[in-house]
């Protein structure tokens, strides 16, 4: 069996850590398949070492451009590729092959990029659906995706597979510097905090998370550990997100909100393991890495009772309506003040995070492309 397999975003967040772990248990695990990764050497600086049932399939024109709609296919017939698996929606527009697709939400199509026009839109939702209809087997990284993916797009369900994701590798591989209080003082953290790590973006909900916040931080003005409790937001840069700052100000807690940006997954590590909990009341994931994270490092998690959540995290986490800015509040307090709380979430999330296994996803992948070389496209 030869499988092609689209490595070009391995260096993102949530779609690259799927690649990356998939690819890399694919190297521990099977040295029968052959493997060509479509992308260049900077992506492969993402992977493992790989042994010798891996090749390079060098390729430098961007997922989803003209050149891969019209060359990609070119190549896949050239090598003579059994099965294409794109971990993503944006497959050629002419597939020679059995074509595979992991799909982990609908934001990749559904939002449009900044900037696109109308015409860019459609564009890109007719290459989707032609995607979505082409393909043998679609993999999706939750019930609650399979369910959407059907409902928008029409997909039969027993067509869909559901592969959960796990905590990435490498994020735990990197140690966490031993000198966690020095990285916090770099940083000029000294109270205690409550964290939120990931994407800014609108479904993320952070303007609702700011004013919750407040609501809470107001609630615990004398409380004797939490009454200089910040909020603290790290990921992507915040200075484009004039929203997030009008809530700041809107709620009042200028200097106790705090945008840290990106930070080294060592230091991140550090912020983890430190925070007071974990607020992550997302309105839509498709699986939602960051609260398994903070799981891992002994962290409570507050997450949304939406989308995916429930159904990943189950009752490792304390779920609130992401749309009630009080329920958020008061979830806020219960965590923090409530130690019964937050000990049995602390423990439920350390047996959560083992329950989600990079090599069993691995071989149910192994096993749908086995079901689709051997012409069965519903298992």
């Amino acid at each position: 069996m030869r499988v092609a397999i689209d490595i070009r975003r391995a260096g993102d967040f949530g779609v690259g850590t799927y690649i990356r772990n998939i690819v890399n248990e694919f190297a521990r695990s099977d040295d029968e398949t052959e493997y060509l990764l479509i992308g260049q050497h900077r992506h492969l600086v993402q992977l493992d070492s790989l042994p010798e049932n891996f090749k390079l399939l060098e390729y430098t024109s961007t997922p989803g451009s003209f050149h891969t709609h019209m060359h990609l296919p070119f190549l896949l017939r050239k090598h003579g590729v059994d099965i294409l698996h794109m971990p993503w929606f944006y497959a050629p527009a002419i597939v020679p092959t059995r074509l595979v697709m992991t799909v982990h939400d609908l934001t990749d199509v559904l939002a449009p990029p900044v900037g696109a026009t109308p015409l860019v839109q459609a564009g890109r939702l007719y290459f989707a659906r032609r995607a979505l209809a082409r393909a043998n087997r679609i993999m999706a990284v939750s019930h609650s995706s399979k369910r959407e993916l059907s409902r928008v797009f029409g997909v039969p369900e027993e067509k869909i597979e559901v592969v959960y994701n796990a905590l990435d590798e490498r994020f735990l591989r990197e140690p966490m510097p031993t000198d966690g209080d020095r990285v916090l003082e770099r940083h000029a953290v000294t109270d205690p905090f409550v964290l939120y790590a990931g994407n800014i973006k609108p479904q993320k909900n952070l303007a609702r998370l700011i004013e919750a916040f407040a609501v809470a931080k107001a609630d615990l003005r004398d409380h004797p550990q939490y009454a200089g409790l910040k909020l603290l937001l790290i990921g992507d840069s915040a200075e484009e997100h004039s929203d997030l700052r009008r809530a700041v100000l809107r709620s009042r807690v200028q200097g106790e909100v705090r945008f840290l940006g990106f930070v080294p997954h060592p230091v991140l590590r550090v912020f983890y393991s430190r925070a007071s909990a974990f607020l992550f009341p997302s309105l839509y994931e498709g699986f939602g890495l960051p609260p398994l994270e903070a799981m891992a490092h002994g962290t409570p998690v507050l997450t949304s009772s939406a989308s995916s959540l429930p159904e990943v995290f189950e009752d490792a986490a304390l779920l609130v309506n992401p749309e009630n800015v009080f329920e958020i509040a008061r979830g806020i307090r219960q965590i923090l003040t409530e130690d019964v709380t937050r000990e049995a979430l602390i423990r439920r999330g350390h047996e959560l995070v083992r329950k989600y296994s990079w090599e069993r996803s691995a071989g149910q992948v192994r096993d749908v492309y086995r079901a689709v070389l051997a012409g069965n496209s519903s298992k």
